[in-house]
């Protein structure tokens, strides 16, 4: 393991888009904020109520997850593709790196833009919603956890992708479906038939859920299935990430 190369991919990668904070860091901030802005003043959401909650409180679990795994996603994806259209990714495959010092790297980065995204936004919150938050720890492990899994799309994503274009397909067509239709804004279990069975098809669902037990102690589902489908998650897309990293899987043409 080259402690070193790691090391530094991965300040090389917090710096990138540390460089940008306008497009990185406020500008999905500002859209979370817009969120919180709209709901809070909604008429149905002042008298609206979950397990003797706000709707607000409610609903923050769920842009939680949206600034995590946005941020994380865009980050890894983003950099593989600028780096492998513009060619500093020579410089990479030749330098004494192996597949798991350029995993630290990109995927480390790309979980830090992530964080902090959700940092700031557990902050923005405090603003709307009573947060008297059950366990730290429990909610800091979900959010490294979706921080590293949404990491390791972008990576796939990234290595994938010969475009913009087609980079921007996993965000668009798949992660923002999935999240908007996960239950974020309402509980599925109220859903008619058969939209409330076909909803459990969706990750989403669990893992929003499980970030809701870890802020509120309450929650609509089984809390272990949000835990376990990340982990299922983070396992399967690291294998399939040194794999392809270590194949050199459309990084070397």
């Amino acid at each position: 393991m080259n402690v070193i190369a790691a090391k530094t991919l991965l300040v090389k990668e917090i710096q990138r888009f540390m460089r940008v904070p306008i497009q990185t860091v406020l500008g999905p901030l500002v859209a979370t904020l817009l969120y919180f802005l709209v709901f809070a003043k909604a008429p149905f959401a002042e008298h609206a109520r979950w397990n003797e909650q706000p709707y607000m409180a409610f609903v923050f679990p769920g842009l939680l997850f949206l600034s995590i795994s946005n941020g994380a996603l865009l980050n890894t994806s983003s950099s593989i593709l600028i780096a492998k259209m513009q060619g500093p990714i020579v410089d990479l495959l030749v330098a004494p790196m192996g597949a798991a010092e350029l995993l630290l790297g990109w995927v480390g980065g790309a979980m830090a833009r992530g964080l902090l995204l959700g940092l700031l936004t557990v902050g923005m919150a405090a603003l709307f919603v009573p947060l008297s938050l059950v366990e730290w720890l429990p909610l800091l492990l979900l959010s490294c956890l979706v921080a590293y899994v949404f990491s390791l799309l972008g990576l796939l994503t990234g290595l994938w992708a010969q475009s913009f274009e087609q980079a921007n397909l996993v965000p668009t067509f798949f992660l923002t479906p999935m999240a908007f239709l996960g239950g974020i804004f309402y509980e599925v279990g109220r859903l008619p038939p058969p939209f409330d069975t076909l909803s459990l098809l969706n990750p989403v669902v669990f893992i929003v859920d499980a970030l809701r037990g870890a802020v509120f102690g309450q929650t609509s589902t089984h809390t272990w299935l949000g835990w376990g489908i990340l982990l299922a998650l983070a396992s399967i897309f690291s294998l399939m990430s040194i794999a392809y990293i270590r194949r050199g899987y459309k990084l070397r043409t």
